[in-house]
């Protein structure tokens, strides 16, 4: 792992600030947002179906209907954060409104003799599939690195010359020049050997991260389910998603020796990024009833194709004490007053799920049946993330992304996901509950993450109107780097975020 961490800081002397491979887990490792009867019995849906949900699991569930209904989801979600950093502990919270499917399914019987369908349904709606809104929030004590060593590195790698310094690289190596956080190591006779950061890393220095995220993934959906004498349903969906991401970071560093005469005293960086992007991918499944009590599906997803859009402006403020006194810099001062825009493209991974299912009583009568127990196992491949540069990209952006894509593959692997759930009727309440867990993405052990879902809800049926409420408690482990180098082991936070979701479900059948 470590080559490639390596190979990536010496990327982003070629472009500063552009994707990095934490930018890759953004589209693809999180926990959907489902319903609250599928949310409830831990997201199970790849061999049950009648729920709109479905469509964002195995396509060939919306095959079971042979009705019209309306659906609406809504929900809050609670965020607590703990993060540990060189031995600190901080925490916070965040919360946020969220939704889960919002939409209709059609369906009815097939009455003509041509057809080999018994029915077919077709569904249209809209999904928060993950909410970004969040806070990172972690501080420590640092005798070993700084943030301003990646300026260094970027620099240095590059052999920039003091004009380069100043203007090349202006999202973050130019304004540590600027504001003499980094500053030019000439010889006696004044030429050029290097650069210097003035941070005294040997005596340390406290160190800060906080980044508020905003957005979410949301996906317009649209599937056809058909059912074959009640046995066997197929399906398949193309769905639009829409990505919106928002950080605002603020990253300082702080002397707290007490010494005035080290030529250090603070420095602040703040970042504004903000990234759109929209895409296209399909979803195909298949349903089949083993018998009146055994149903299995299998379904797969393609990759995302997503074109995206980022802007980004930066500032940075740095005390050198006696040295220089108090300096600012601004990316805009030295952009024409812009953001840095930058277009590309991403392709998201593949996700293959296989599902049983256990229907306790009569399967084809719905008003018989007391329940169910239900598994489903999901592949994921991370390692298959890839960015491209946009059409018309110089070669040096297009090496830049090869590079990147050669970190992905070797920072991350395929994982398993497990959910497992279950429902009891006592008509015409339901009892449901639930559990997931989603591995590790990482290849390195060291990189303790996971996500796991526990959950439980209820739910009344009566006719026409079906309400169903759920709450889930999500248990997430992550890791945080808030910079990256190329000659040091990079030093990081361990994240354990707790995360509540309440979501209700509403519907109304014709």
């Amino acid at each position: 792992m470590k080559q490639w961490y390596l190979a990536l800081a010496c990327a982003l002397a070629i472009q500063s600030k552009a994707q990095t491979p934490q930018d890759a887990l953004r589209s693809s490792w999180y926990i959907p947002t489902t319903g609250a009867r599928s949310m409830a019995a831990g997201g199970v849906m790849g061999s049950l179906g009648g729920d709109i949900s479905a469509a964002y699991v195995n396509p060939a569930g919306i095959g079971m209907y042979k009705n019209t209904e309306f659906v609406f989801s809504g929900g809050w979600q609670f965020n607590q954060n703990k993060l540990q950093y060189r031995g600190s502990d901080t925490s916070n919270t965040r919360n946020a409104f969220l939704y889960g499917p919002i939409g209709f399914v059609s369906g009815a019987p097939s009455h003509s003799k041509y057809s080999k369908t018994t029915s077919s349904a077709f569904a249209l709606s809209v999904n928060q599939l993950a909410s970004f809104n969040n806070r990172v929030q972690y501080r420590g004590f640092n005798t070993t690195s700084s943030f301003s060593e990646q300026y260094l590195e970027e620099l240095i790698s590059d052999r920039a010359d003091t004009i380069a310094a100043l203007s090349n690289y202006i999202f973050g190596s130019s304004l540590a020049y600027r504001t003499y956080l980094v500053d030019k190591d000439v010889d006696a006779a004044g030429n050029l050997l290097g650069y210097q950061s003035l941070i005294p890393i040997s005596t340390g220095v406290q160190q800060e991260y906080d980044a508020i995220e905003r957005g979410g993934i949301h996906e317009i959906n649209l599937t056809y389910g058909a059912n074959y004498d009640d046995r066997l349903y197929l399906g398949g969906g193309i769905g639009i998603p829409i990505v919106s991401y928002q950080r605002n970071l603020t990253y300082s560093e702080r002397d707290i020796s007490g010494n005035g005469n080290n030529d250090f005293n603070y420095f602040t960086f703040n970042e504004r990024f903000k990234s759109s992007g929209v895409g296209v991918n399909a979803r195909l499944g298949m349903m089949y009833k083993a018998s009146q009590l055994v149903r299995v599906g299998f379904a797969m997803h393609t990759p995302s194709l997503l074109g995206f859009r980022d802007e980004i402006r930066a500032s940075m403020t740095t005390d050198t004490e006696a040295y220089a006194g108090v300096k600012s810099e601004t990316s805009d001062a030295l952009n024409s007053g812009n953001a840095g825009v930058r277009e590309y493209n991403q392709t998201t991974p593949w996700r293959f799920i296989g599902s049983a299912s256990f229907v306790l009583r009569d399967i084809n009568d719905t008003k018989k049946q007391r329940g169910f127990i239900s598994a489903d196992i999901e592949y994921v491949t991370h390692g298959s993330t890839r960015f491209t540069a946009a059409t018309g990209a110089d070669e040096v952006t297009r090496n830049y992304y090869r590079v990147v894509n050669n970190a992905v593959k070797e920072l991350y692997k395929a994982n398993f996901n497990i959910k497992v759930g279950a429902e009891l009727k006592f008509d015409p309440i339901m009892v449901r509950a639930g559990f997931a867990h989603f591995g590790s993405p990482y290849r390195n052990k060291e990189l303790n993450a996971s996500r796991t879902q526990l959950s439980g809800g209820l739910g009344i049926r009566t006719k026409g109107i079906f309400i169903d409420l759920t709450y889930a408690h999500f248990i997430n482990r992550d890791v945080s780097f808030p910079y990256l180098l190329n000659d040091k082991p990079n030093t990081f936070a361990e994240w354990r975020n707790n995360r509540g979701i309440a979501m209700l479900t509403v519907g109304v059948k014709l």
